[in-house]
């Protein structure tokens, strides 16, 4: 087998399209770069640069090892900076884009204990609904609940669980204006929505043989956050579609009801988004580590 390190010496002087160049880019001297590359041509059999006094050409065949020697170094800078995660302490700060319900519900109960682990470690929280551009906002991490995942290759993906979308109200509202047994009455109740749209707003239910109504609704009270919504049906104000890990510990304790239970609503996945795990600074792999650690305990805690 010929020596990983004259596949090193090839690649560099293919990079730096010849051997002087590479000398003077590198201080490695010409002869050497020259005697790694015949002697990895002698031990392989093939030639791999044609070379004169005027011309550097790589072979086709040159090409296709130079392939192989850049994937065999990337793959020995991916071990290197391993070693370099395990040995750095984690510092600095970390840039995450979190909905505002996520801020509000996950995000107080974790955080306090990963600050006290890497102390180090600020975490700058961009608190928004809209979908952020992660590479041009320089986002490290997205937390997104989504019907459908980005389908980018170039961005990791790690999930959490599944949150699913429950219709809730009070129970003083539903002892006063009924309780709805079929989706179409919930054309006769007062709603709450999420969606700023005054004009087409929309509830779509299905049932266990897969029977899909979609009702069109009339809200009372519009705007996109479900901590306010959340408040608002305590106070019986209405019925409102909201997530499980907003209404869940309200429904155990009887402050709210699951109207319509046997009718199954939005599912969405929660999940994170980061660009790649190469190169990812300690910071950020740490608390991406703590949220898979985390938050499918929180997600799985927080169902109907």
């Amino acid at each position: 087998m010929a020596d990983l390190n004259d596949y090193y010496w090839f690649a560099l002087v293919v990079n730096h399209n010849g051997f002087s160049a590479t000398e003077r880019a590198t201080d490695i001297p010409k002869s050497k770069l020259s005697r790694r590359v015949q002697q990895l041509e002698q031990d392989l059999g093939v030639r791999l640069i044609q070379r004169t006094s005027r011309q550097f050409a790589v072979t086709d065949v040159g090409m296709s090892v130079y392939r192989h020697a850049q994937a065999m170094l990337m793959e020995a800078q991916a071990a290197e900076d391993v070693v370099n995660h395990l040995r750095a302490e984690p510092r600095g700060v970390v840039r995450v884009s979190v909905p505002v319900s996520i801020a509000e519900q996950e995000m107080v109960q974790i955080l306090p204990n990963f600050l006290k682990r890497y102390p180090d470690i600020k975490v700058q929280l961009i608190i928004s609904n809209r979908r952020v551009d992660i590479i041009n906002e320089g986002i490290d991490v997205a937390l997104r609940v989504r019907n459908q995942l980005d389908e980018d290759a170039s961005f990791i993906i790690r999930r959490f669980g599944q949150i699913n979308h429950r219709l809730i109200a009070s129970p003083n509202y539903l002892n006063q204006h009924g309780r709805p047994k079929h989706p179409d009455q919930l054309t006769e109740h007062t709603t709450l929505s999420m969606s700023e749209d005054e004009v087409n707003q929309f509830w779509v239910l299905e049932d266990h043989n897969a029977q899909v109504k979609r009702i069109k609704i009339q809200p009372t009270v519009m705007g996109s956050n479900f901590g306010m919504l959340t408040c608002f049906t305590e106070q019986g104000m209405g019925i409102a579609l909201l997530p499980e890990t907003m209404c869940a510990p309200q429904v155990k304790s009887g402050k709210l009801e699951v109207v319509l239970p046997d009718w199954k609503l939005a599912q969405g996945t929660f999940h994170a988004v980061y660009p790649s795990r190469r190169g990812l600074l300690p910071a950020v792999r740490v608390f991406i580590d703590y949220l898979v650690e985390e938050l499918p305990v929180l997600v799985a805690a927080n169902q109907l």
